[in-house]
């Protein structure tokens, strides 16, 4: 029997409940699993939250985590910006918040996609010099003045993040060191400069790294203006706030976080005194607010080991399969949603229906028993499920996804 990560305290189980009704409600609503369900009341907390830790920070969400569009669109109007990272993802961004509030980061930018931000009003976090060129051009072209902003690669990182950013050789921003430079060419051209976006990494869950990486992003961020000679409208200091999804991980202390970024903000420097500033969150935002559900359609005896087979696994819930970046394969929490509450365990391998070992949804936990057509639950599947997991593979349809607990206010 291996350890599985904490179910997050959102839900009740045996049964599940999801937005105030049984999960097996939800698949009979839609009428087939797999299914993702996301509680758009956990994703509200989760921004009251942010709002009480950091009263004077922007909220920016992160929509590569979850671009579900009824999902996007209750959130928009409760965060300050949202951040993209590609031309489809900008056109999804565009019918729930207006340009000037949607910035566009990352490498390898195509020009057409440079145009549309463009002519949409975003703002486009410079990559390079060379997209720094581009982009002048582009707006010269068009008649139109482009917001630009440089994403900085500093040389600090984010100890124990998940993904680190900073610190080393990247694809990923201009180099501290002649971030300063491209600015002040930027704003020489006649280009709206909107400041820095400095991310030293992610999936972070100690509180002191941030905390200290934060100060350092604020300092660095000083220097870099002082260099340009030009107040910075904003400065994004990333996000990095992590989520416990394995065995011995505990939820993130977020107040201890604001309280430290305040007492920094006060000693920032001068040329900082009316900046803005923001942080960019996706996966704390929503990750622990989906649940993937999927139902078991076969049981089976194998050398001594109990698989349950279900109709969804690896092809829609990449990360909780283990094959999403982890180098070391632990179990994301999961539930029998339909069981009783006094129902017996058993040691079971939960898997999917691919024809690849690796498609293993949960491996040898401790589960109530369970058979043919009960369902499965994977948690913390708000994040980084559906948008990226390999969907074609072996031809398996495309799971449902339904967004429930909406206030009347959201």
């Amino acid at each position: 029997m291996k350890p599985m990560g904490t179910i997050p305290a959102d839900f009740e189980i045996t049964p599940l409940r999801i937005g105030g009704q049984e999960a097996a409600h939800w698949a009979a609503m839609v009428g087939d699993t797999p299914l993702f369900v996301y509680d758009m009341a956990v994703v509200q907390a989760r921004i009251q939250r942010f709002r009480a830790a950091f009263p004077t920070i922007d909220l920016h969400y992160a929509i590569k985590a979850n671009p579900f569009a009824p999902l996007l669109a209750a959130i928009a109007p409760l965060v300050d910006g949202l951040d993209v990272a590609s031309g489809g993802e900008l056109a999804m961004a565009l019918p729930v918040k207006p340009g000037a509030r949607i910035s566009f980061a990352g490498p390898g930018k195509r020009d057409d996609e440079l145009e549309f931000a463009i002519r949409s009003g975003a703002t486009i976090n410079l990559e390079s010099s060379g997209e720094a060129a581009r982009a002048l051009a582009i707006g010269e072209r068009h008649g139109v003045t482009p917001r630009l902003a440089i994403r900085v690669n500093p040389e600090i990182e984010l100890r124990g993040s998940g993904m680190r950013m900073g610190g080393r050789a990247s694809p990923f921003g201009i180099d501290a060191d002649r971030a300063a430079a491209v600015a002040r060419h930027v704003i020489d051209a006649g280009a709206d400069w909107r400041g820095f976006h400095i991310f030293a990494g992610s999936q972070a869950l100690d509180p002191r790294a941030i905390i200290e990486t934060q100060a350092e992003t604020l300092a660095l961020a000083g220097r870099l203006a002082d260099a340009v000679g030009v107040m910075p409208p904003l400065v994004n200091l990333g996000g990095g706030f992590g989520i416990p999804y394995f065995p011995g991980e505990t939820p993130l202390d977020v107040q201890a976080i604001g309280d430290a970024l305040a007492e920094a903000l006060g000693k920032r420097a001068l040329i900082l005194a009316d900046t803005r500033f923001a942080i960019e969150l996706g996966r704390w935002l929503v990750g622990e607010a989906g649940v993937y559900l999927t139902r078991v359609v076969d049981r089976k005896e194998s050398r001594g080991e109990t698989f349950l087979v279900t109709d969804g696994g690896m092809n829609h819930q990449l990360a909780a399969s283990g094959n999403l970046g982890t180098v070391v394969k632990r179990n994301y929490p999961v539930a029998i949603a339909t069981a009783a509450p006094d129902a017996p365990t058993e040691t079971v391998s939960v898997v999917g229906p691919l024809c690849t070992p690796l498609d293993r949804l949960a491996d040898r936990v401790t589960l109530p028993v369970a058979d043919v057509g009960d369902l499965v639950a994977v948690f913390m599947a708000g994040a980084y499920g559906l948008s990226a997991s390999p969907t074609a593979f072996l031809g398996h349809p495309l799971p449902r996804e339904l967004l429930v607990g909406q206030s009347e206010h959201s």
